[in-house]
């Protein structure tokens, strides 16, 4: 997408936002609550008519694509289906429309393990059933995109394995997926590449491991002499606290220069590892000036 503006009276959702999502990639889309991602979304599927900039899907409008399943799948709301309807009717009544064998309907109420449930009405189906079901819709075109808000939510452990598992496999075939998701240690599992929005303005688009890698957290140092080290770093600056263990953290200052520090004190070094921040913790301190709402602390 280029320059995508969405705006709502004196309100902008999106704020001129760029970035493209890579093929044989798993790209997460990530940003607080309100900070544009659903609003997005919706943009590229033509949902929303942007104030500004475009959205396009193999550069494209989504609305202009002959047969827009088999180019792109999207789920963005589990619940936004007929629950009169069957599992395979709701499909296959898809399908139809698009141009996609029965065959195919099958294939994927298999390849999303509903095929026990196919006949049955969704309105009795569970919020993990009525994802996998979603998720189902999104692949049934077979598409070379994939775009997925939210789409762990309701799903068990063994749920969410298989749906990282599938993701991944579907990259690894080449194909553009992008998954918004508030589940900040699946999306470490899962993701290759990371979009962080905040008010609707892009705050980083960068390699998953450079996203944590980026906020270190501190230099763990294990050494004989603790007491010794970290008088000689403290003296340099440095935040030097002991661990449990007997380790030290040490903050303020990078491997490479404790290293020498160590070495021009002649103390002896046993380990020397930087520590990343988790991805959750990069999130926060990245949108920490984004976050449209804070909870009150007692």
């Amino acid at each position: 997408m280029s320059g995508l503006t969405m705006r709502y009276g004196a309100k902008v959702a999106v704020d001129d936002l760029t970035f493209t999502v890579k093929p044989g990639l798993v790209t997460g889309f990530l940003g607080p609550n309100g900070a544009g991602k659903s609003t997005t979304m919706r943009a590229v599927l033509g949902l929303e008519v942007p104030t500004a900039g475009k959205a396009l899907v193999n550069g494209r409008p989504y609305a202009s694509l002959p047969r827009p399943m088999r180019s792109m799948g999207a789920l963005l709301d589990a619940g936004a289906v007929h629950g009169g309807r069957s599992a395979y009717a709701h499909l296959a009544c898809l399908a139809r429309s698009n141009g996609i064998g029965r065959a195919r309907v099958a294939a994927v109420l298999d390849q999303v393990g509903l095929n026990d449930v196919a006949g049955k009405r969704i309105s009795g189906f569970s919020l993990g059933m009525r994802q996998r079901l979603g998720i189902g819709t999104a692949l049934l075109g077979d598409p070379g995109v994939l775009m997925l808000d939210e789409p762990l939510n309701g799903l068990d452990p063994e749920g969410i394995r298989w749906l990282r598992d599938l993701l991944r496999s579907l990259a690894a075939e080449g194909r553009t997926v992008l998954l918004s998701s508030h589940l900040m240690n699946e999306m470490a599992l899962t993701a290759d590449h990371v979009v962080v929005i905040g008010r609707g303005r892009l705050i980083a688009d960068t390699d998953m491991q450079a996203l944590a890698g980026h906020f270190q957290r501190d230099v763990l140092v294990r050494t004989p002499h603790p007491e010794r080290l970290a008088g000689v770093l403290r003296a340099h600056g440095a935040a030097v606290t002991s661990e449990d263990d007997g380790a030290l953290s040490v903050r303020d200052l990078d491997a490479a220069r404790i290293g020498v520090l160590a070495l021009s004190a002649g103390i002896a070094l046993a380990e020397l590892s930087p520590r990343a921040a988790s991805l959750e913790e990069a999130f926060v301190r990245l949108t920490e000036d984004s976050t449209e709402y804070k909870a009150g602390i007692r």
